[in-house]
């Protein structure tokens, strides 16, 4: 039995984008309120929704990415501000084409192939060094930032397939 069991957490940058919105939208929210003392009911509603929105998009604002191994499987996990978990994709590595990172030479035979980019990294520029790409099923790029002994346990099962320089 060479079952592993491998869980990385990874927590993605908050892009600018989303931070001003959710700015955007406490200010608009207390402003309408205010406006709504003064004028009237179709001001107050306006501002409820505003702050519903206001809600919603902070509830977007801290997003990590939980990546499983187990049993020659790799789940991949979405989780909204340390609360609501959804699987996004779960990974055969049987099915691996070529695992390596970002910025290696073994890649440049898959660079010109019609596949689906799925990025799980944390896009980060100081973390530019560990992020890995991996081709999967002839359908699936995946971009995503793997911890060493996940690397190795990939290896394990296609050694030929994967590469770490």
């Amino acid at each position: 039995m060479n079952d592993s069991v491998i869980e990385v957490l990874v927590d993605q940058k908050t892009t600018v984008g989303i931070k001003v919105l959710k700015i955007v939208l406490i200010v608009a929210t207390v402003l309408m309120a205010l406006w709504g003392v003064l004028t009237g009911a179709v001001s107050l509603i306006i501002a409820v929704l505003l702050g519903v929105a206001a809600y919603f998009v902070g509830q977007r604002t801290k997003v990590e990415y939980e990546y499983a191994y187990f049993n020659k499987e790799m789940d991949v996990d979405v989780i909204y501000s340390m609360e609501r978990r959804k699987r996004v994709k779960t990974f055969d590595m049987t099915k691996l084409e070529v695992l390596a990172p970002a910025s290696s030479y073994h890649l440049d035979e898959y660079k010109n192939r019609n596949y689906k980019e799925v990025d799980y990294s944390s896009r980060k520029p100081e973390n530019a060094q560990n992020v890995y790409v991996m081709y999967i099923g002839g359908m699936d790029k995946v971009i995503f930032e793997p911890t060493p002994e996940l690397v190795k346990a990939i290896a394990n099962i296609a050694p030929r397939k994967v590469f770490t320089e």
